[in-house]
C-alpha cells in the first residue's frame, strides 16, 4: 500500500514537472563585452589637457599649410583662353555654324612665359561647362569590348553609339569615345618649332589592364554625326593615349587633361607662339576652352587649397588654444573631483 503510493506520488511529480512550459529568456548571455565592461580609457578634458591639445594641432598643421603653399607657389603655370578668339569676328554671332561648317578653322596665338620653366612641362586642354559626370554619358562605355576583341559586339551599353549604319559594331563605342577633344596644337619660338612628346601620358594600368593590344578602332565617327577626333584603325587601342586620357572621366565640369609634354627649358619673358586647329565644339553649350602650359613641384601641380586648408585648421587651433588660456587664467573655474565620477568608485561605495 505504501509502496503504491510511493510509486504513484512519484508518478505524480514526474508528469507534473513536465507539464510546466520552460520560459524562453531574452536575457544575452553574459560577457564584459556585451555588458560594455571591457577596459576603456576615458580621458578627463581638463584646461590644460585642451589648450595642450589645439597648440599641438597648430604647431604640426600650420608648417605644413606653408609648406605646401610655397610648393603650390614654386609651379609657373601660363593659361589662354581661345574659344572665342578663334572665331572671325564676322562669324561671332553665329559660332556655332561657323564650328560645324568647312571653314578653316586654324588660328594663331601667342603665351609669353612669366618665368623659367624647366622641362617637363606639361601642355593641358582646360574644359569649362562640360559635365563628364552626366549619369548617361558616364555609362555610355564597354569595358569589355576595350580589352578584348572577341567582346567587338558587346555594345548593349553604348546606344547611341552604338552601331553603324549597315556596317557592325562601333569600336569605341559610346558617347565618351565619340566626343573625344580634337583640338591639335603646334609650339614654336623664334620660327623654331617645339616638340610635343604625346607618349607617356596615360596611365601605365590602363594602358596594360583597360585597353586591348589586339583591339583596334573599328567604324569609329561612322555615325550620322561626328562627335569629335577620328582614330587610326591601324593602330591598337592600348597605343591610343589621347583616347585613355580622354576617357577618365572628369568628376567635375571644369577639368584639365593631359596633351602631351615639351622637354625643353622655356626662359622667362620668351614668346611662344601657338597654331592651334579649333575644331572642338564648345559653343552649343556655352562651354570655354583653354591652353595651359605648367611645370610640377613635389606637390604635383599648381593647387593652393592643401595649404590654406592646413593654415586655417591650424589658426583656428591657435586661437583656440590662446582664448581657453587667457578665460583659464582671468576667470578660472574650479574642477571638480574625480575621484567621484562613477568608474572611480568601488563597486560597494553608494
Amino acid at each position: 500500500m505504501s509502496s503504491h503510493t510511493a510509486s504513484s506520488s512519484n508518478g505524480g511529480n514526474g508528469s507534473g514537472d513536465s507539464g510546466v512550459p520552460k520560459r524562453n529568456s531574452k536575457r544575452p548571455k553574459y560577457s564584459k563585452f556585451t555588458q560594455q565592461e571591457l577596459p576603456a580609457c576615458k580621458p578627463i578634458l581638463t584646461p590644460r589637457w585642451v589648450v595642450s591639445t589645439f597648440m599641438l594641432i597648430a604647431i604640426v598643421f600650420i608648417p605644413i599649410g606653408i609648406a605646401c603653399l610655397i610648393g603650390s607657389r614654386d609651379v609657373v603655370e601660363v593659361v589662354e583662353r581661345y574659344e572665342t578668339e578663334c572665331i572671325p569676328v564676322l562669324n561671332r554671332t553665329n559660332t556655332v555654324q561657323f564650328i560645324q561648317s568647312d571653314a578653316d578653322k586654324t588660328c594663331n596665338i601667342s603665351m609669353t612665359i612669366p618665368k623659367r620653366m624647366k622641362q617637363p612641362i606639361y601642355v593641358y586642354y582646360q574644359l569649362d561647362n562640360f559635365y563628364q559626370n552626366h549619369r548617361r554619358y558616364v555609362k555610355s562605355r564597354s569595358d569589355e569590348q576595350l580589352k578584348s576583341a572577341s567582346k567587338e559586339n558587346d555594345t548593349s551599353a553604348c546606344k547611341p553609339e552604338d552601331i553603324a549604319n549597315g556596317r557592325g559594331a562601333i569600336v569605341p563605342c559610346g558617347l565618351i569615345a565619340w566626343s573625344l577633344f580634337n583640338d591639335t596644337y603646334s609650339f614654336s619660338r623664334q620660327n623654331q618649332s617645339l616638340t610635343v612628346n604625346k607618349k607617356g601620358i596615360a596611365w601605365k594600368s590602363d594602358k596594360q589592364k583597360r585597353f586591348g593590344k589586339n583591339v583596334f578602332p573599328k567604324n569609329f565617327q561612322g555615325g550620322g554625326l561626328v562627335g569629335g577626333a577620328t582614330l587610326n584603325e591601324s593602330i591598337p587601342l592600348n597605343e591610343q593615349e589621347d583616347l585613355m586620357v580622354w576617357m577618365r572621366t572628369a568628376a567635375l565640369p571644369t577639368f584639365r587633361k593631359l596633351y602631351g609634354k615639351i622637354e625643353v627649358d622655356l626662359e622667362e619673358k620668351e614668346v611662344i607662339n601657338v597654331t592651334l586647329m579649333n575644331y572642338y565644339n564648345t559653343y552649343s553649350f556655352n562651354g570655354k576652352k583653354k591652353l595651359v602650359l605648367s611645370t610640377t613641384s613635389w606637390i604635383g601641380g599648381r593647387n593652393d587649397f592643401l595649404g590654406i586648408a592646413y593654415l586655417t585648421v591650424g589658426m583656428i587651433s591657435f586661437a583656440l588654444s590662446m582664448g581657453f588660456t587667457i578665460v583659464y587664467f582671468v576667470k578660472p573655474r574650479r574642477l571638480g573631483d574625480p575621484t567621484f565620477l562613477s568608474w572611480n568608485r568601488g563597486p560597494g561605495s553608494h
